[in-house]
């Protein structure tokens, strides 16, 4: 199945942005919370860097998970910033080390070099420019720091679709399952996300199949 990009648009309206923070992502944003405390078995200690937070549950479990870690959540949509900031704030200690950015990926301004680790979930197949998110990703991290990037990977054809449709979008909302079909349209496959790294001088990072639905690239950067 070829790939069908989405439009470049934002989920900045307040209805889409709040079907979005209602749809059951659990497993998924538990899985990702998961894969990251494998690079960090101690815990983490340090900046995160999340490019493309949504709604923002994944800073606010990680910032649980990990009490000694400080969190930058990036998202381009006002819309869902603003959910984000409604569900930290329930949370005192946790929403203390969150720091809510509205910015569109690729960005120079973040690209710092002061992350201890840079996180996305769920945001390569929305950029138009792949190789772009990429270096910025490279771009905001330490040397030795840890990256974690958890997308959908693009089904081998439509009947693989209607499949995984059946089996995770039971009952969705209409929006949620229109936009969850456009999603898997649009993802990569592993191996694309591998020249996408290679391009953007991060082949050293690991890309694989982590469900039945999702690949990540995780690993370090070289550390000098």
């Amino acid at each position: 199945m070829r790939r069908t990009p989405e439009p470049a648009e934002l989920m900045d309206d307040p209805a889409q942005a709040r079907a979005y923070a209602d749809a059951d992502f659990d497993a998924s944003n538990a899985l990702f919370v998961a894969l990251f405390g494998r690079l960090h078995p101690g815990g983490f200690r340090g900046r995160a860097l999340d490019l493309g937070c949504g709604p923002g549950d994944i800073p606010i479990r990680l910032a649980r998970a990990h009490p000694d870690a400080a969190i930058d959540a990036v998202d381009g949509a006002e819309a869902m910033l603003a959910i984000a900031r409604r569900a930290a704030a329930a949370e005192p200690q946790v929403a203390a080390r969150l720091r809510w950015l509205r910015a569109i990926v690729p960005d120079p301004a973040l690209e710092t070099g002061a992350y201890d680790a840079v996180l996305s979930n769920s945001l390569l197949h929305h950029v138009g420019d792949p190789v772009g998110l990429w270096r910025t990703v490279r771009d905001a991290a330490r040397p030795g720091a840890a990256v974690l990037a958890m997308d959908l990977a693009r089904p081998a054809d439509e009947g693989e679709v209607e499949r995984l449709l059946a089996l995770h979008a039971v009952g969705a909302p209409d929006l949620v399952l229109r936009d969850f079909r456009a999603s898997l349209h649009a993802a990569y496959r592993v191996e694309e996300v591998r020249e996408q790294l290679a391009a953007a001088g991060l082949a050293g990072l690991e890309v694989a199949m982590v469900s039945d639905r999702h690949l990540a690239v995780y690993g370090r950067l070289p550390a000098g």
